[in-house]
């Protein structure tokens, strides 16, 4: 039986396209809301899941940070996108007369200063595919969505222009998710993804990442969110280039937890290469 991987969206979205890059083999299946992907994995629908956690130039993906602790899911590994947003409408329409432009918020985000330059109105939509589907079924052609060069093939739509993020370097960075861990062996180039909370006195963040800094474990990236709906509760995600079972990462790991709690390891899995690019 073939394999399966899950992803938020329509057919043809960016997360598809992800899947589709790393998976060629498995079948990917769209689902309406991120809840449902990680459902479907915990369920057993799906063996893994693709799932966007931020973008080079809109930054962090909304609602992401908060499922990945609770969703019951294991980080497996990590995949950057390059994402090529075109401008798709119906045949016979002309950018010209394109007055609207129908999108995902990351995907308007990121091509905010060419929908300015061409006097072009942002509309928010569900996600970029499902965008152009809207957009086929309408049939107008003052309207035109943000979406895959497979999106306007799915749905029967043409490239009034390609590539028109304000970055060409436009990448997403995507979690590999599965429901049971696998991670690879000490030693070698792997990133370790935790979220923990600290206690609201003086210092407490401080002192809890100083072990990171004196066993010199890198951290490349830290996220703070409010949790349980008070302004005064934050939990922190890290990102780090180390291994649970490296003896300075595990020093590290017992001053985290002096000073911190709620400390959960989310995955530990193989560093992708991009990390190498300056």
């Amino acid at each position: 039986m073939k394999k399966k991987i899950a992803f938020q969206g329509a057919p043809g979205a960016n997360s598809d396209l992800a899947c589709r890059a790393v998976f060629s083999d498995y079948e990917t299946l769209p689902f309406l809301a991120f809840e449902d992907a990680f459902a479907a994995v915990r369920e057993g629908r799906a063996d893994l899941a693709m799932i966007p956690i931020e973008n080079s130039v809109a930054g962090r993906v909304a609602d992401v940070h908060h499922l990945l602790p609770e969703g019951g899911l294991h980080i497996i590994g990590e995949h950057y996108q390059p994402i090529a947003h075109h401008l798709l409408a119906v045949p016979g329409a002309k950018l010209a007369n394109i007055k609207q432009a129908w999108s995902q918020d990351q995907g308007l985000s990121q091509c905010r200063d060419y929908l300015r330059g061409h006097k072009i109105r942002a509309v928010p939509k569900a996600d970029t595919a499902a965008a152009a589907a809207e957009v086929a079924k309408l049939g107008d052609k003052t309207v035109a969505a943000i979406a895959s060069e497979l999106a306007g093939k799915i749905y029967g739509l043409k490239s009034l222009a390609v590539d028109i993020a304000d970055r060409k370097d436009n990448t997403t960075r995507f979690l590999i998710l599965a429901k049971k861990a696998k991670m690879p062996k000490p030693g070698t180039p792997c990133v370790t993804t935790l979220v923990f909370r600290v206690r609201s006195i003086p210092a407490a963040l401080y002192k809890a990442l100083g072990g990171f800094a004196t066993n010199s474990i890198n951290i490349t990236k830290i996220e703070s969110y409010l949790v349980d709906g008070h302004f005064s509760r934050a939990q922190f995600r890290l990102d780090i280039e180390a291994h649970p079972a490296d003896t300075p990462m595990r020093h590290a790991l017992e001053e985290l937890t002096f000073f911190a709690h709620e400390v959960k390891i989310l995955g530990t899995y193989p560093a992708h290469k991009y990390r190498l690019k300056g």
